[in-house]
């Protein structure tokens, strides 16, 4: 094993009384991949932050490249080569590529006027180095995710990075995607440069770390070298409890509650039709830009289609607004719950009912002994890790927050549930908790319609999967007909 490049022993932080950390040790050599996994809410943000100097440590050491360190600042870490990129990957979506690359650069030499010329040189030798090939005047703003990723790497680098951190760095990325990125680390990997990954996506785990590290309630429970985890192992220690990949095939009845009929929305789809029967769960596939998403939109009526027939229980719906969408007792879940699915400032109760309140209205009045009593059932009904509805949204796990964000809909007793990555950034156990939640909506003769690129969820859970490819849909197959490698094959064919 090469030498040692960061150690941490006993690290402790608590926030008001929470003990996010409860002596943790972390151990990483230079040019090494290392995998930290763990449930949301295990520590694993706050161990990164101790280590780039955002949080300092209640108690503990940190040892990085030779230096025995109490705490940390952020320009410290910088300074002994740690840098991290996080999930928004922190670039300026304003100002160009090379400006993102090569003005700190710019900055920290001291100069009162920026050498611009210089600055795309910086940028183009850092992008040389891993092989990007990025127009440096380019906005980062019309970047796709996996190019903003680049963008954050070859900054990193320049700052003659030792320990790149990355926090969950394929959540967005297609499989061609998160190829090309393990590329890149093998290539830092090769030239010395140790990489640390936050993710417990098992499959990519195993493909590029050379050992693991995994957190459970802020504690070390088990590390190693990746060979010494079979899938049951890593699961177990992740979460406590097995769980088993379970190829549920949904029972559909053969009423049919949605008909979609040659459906389009100029520029973004056209020409796509399905059915949904009680019980069905669907699954809409396809590559990033394929229309996946924005019939999801069209459907709860986000983003209105511009034609086609849309059929509910036999009679033509018009579906002009979200308003109409839920007076048709459709729910839509979206993919970035953040921003579209969450007040993340107010309750978590609160937010369980934000799409129901008119039903607790009676005589004029709002029915609070009721609205509170359907909050704690959904905390309980889906096991929301919650102490009471009170707290703030924000401060639930990643997994969780999904859960109230269903909560929300299904306490509006839906016909129809559009959910657009129902388990993006989510945990092992919350996933599976999360199906077994569709599975149970399925059998109560819920239409479910799943649109994801995870293509082990579609599998395991859909009885109808649907491919869509530039804006056309260009498959339609039985679940049971399908593995995950063929319906990959589909989706390449279809590139």
């Amino acid at each position: 094993m090469s030498e040692v490049f960061l150690k941490v022993t006993g690290i402790k932080k608590s926030f008001g009384g929470v003990k996010a950390l409860k002596g943790v040790d972390l151990t990483i050599h230079k040019g090494e991949v290392l995998c930290m996994a763990g449930e949301n809410g295990c520590g694993k943000s706050t161990l990164i932050k101790v280590i780039s100097g955002a949080h300092n440590a209640d108690e503990g050491d940190i040892y990085i490249d030779g230096k025995t360190f109490k705490s940390l600042t952020p320009m410290e870490a910088i300074r002994m080569g740690i840098q991290v990129i996080y999930q928004d990957f922190s670039v300026f979506p304003n100002i160009t590529v090379a400006e993102n690359i090569a003005l700190n650069n710019e900055l920290n030499s001291g100069r009162k006027i920026v050498n611009w010329k210089e600055v795309r040189t910086i940028a183009q030798k850092a992008m040389d180095k891993i092989g990007a090939k990025i127009p440096l005047d380019v906005l980062v703003e019309r970047l796709s995710v996996a190019n903003k990723q680049m963008v954050a790497i070859c900054r990193a680098l320049l700052n003659d990075a030792k320990l790149i951190i990355m926090d969950e760095p394929t959540t967005a990325l297609t499989a061609k995607e998160v190829a090309k990125l393990f590329e890149i680390i093998r290539m830092l990997q090769s030239q010395g440069i140790a990489v640390l990954i936050v993710n417990h996506k098992l499959d990519e785990v195993y493909d590029i770390a050379q050992t693991l590290s995994i957190l459970r309630n802020g504690e070390n429970v088990a590390e190693g070298p990746i060979g010494e985890f079979d899938r049951a192992r890593f699961v177990k220690a992740m979460t406590g409890r097995d769980i088993e990949d379970v190829f549920y095939r949904p029972q559909a009845k053969e009423k049919k509650i949605l008909e979609v009929q040659n459906l389009e929305r100029t520029g973004e789809f056209s020409d796509v039709s399905f059915t949904l029967c009680e019980g069905d769960v669907l699954g809409i596939t396809g590559l990033l830009g394929s229309g996946r998403g924005e019939i999801g939109e069209a459907l709860f009526g986000m983003a209105p289609p511009t034609g086609g027939k849309i059929i509910l229980d036999g009679e033509e719906i018009k579906i002009k607004s979200v308003s109409d969408a839920m007076k048709h007792n459709i729910g839509y879940v979206p993919e970035d719950r953040l921003t579209e699915g969450l007040f993340l400032e107010i309750p978590i109760g609160t937010n369980t009912v934000a799409a129901s309140i008119k039903s607790y209205l009676k005589g004029g009045r709002i029915d609070y002994k009721g609205m509170k009593e359907s909050m704690w059932e959904w905390i309980k009904k889906l096991s929301i890790a919650a102490p009471s509805p009170e707290p703030p949204i924000k401060t639930l796990s990643g997994g969780n927050q999904q859960k109230v964000v269903l909560a929300k809909w299904l306490n509006t007793n839906p016909r129809i549930l559009i959910l657009n990555g129902p388990t993006v950034g989510v945990d092992i156990g919350s996933k599976s908790d999360i199906h077994k939640i569709l599975h149970g909506l399925a059998e109560d003769g819920v239409g479910v319609i799943i649109i994801s690129d995870d293509l082990p969820e579609l599998i395991q859970n859909c009885n109808k999967i649907v491919i869509m490819r530039g804006g056309k849909l260009t498959a339609s197959m039985d679940a049971e007909d399908l593995d995950e490698t063929k319906l990959a094959a589909l989706l390449s064919e279809q590139a």
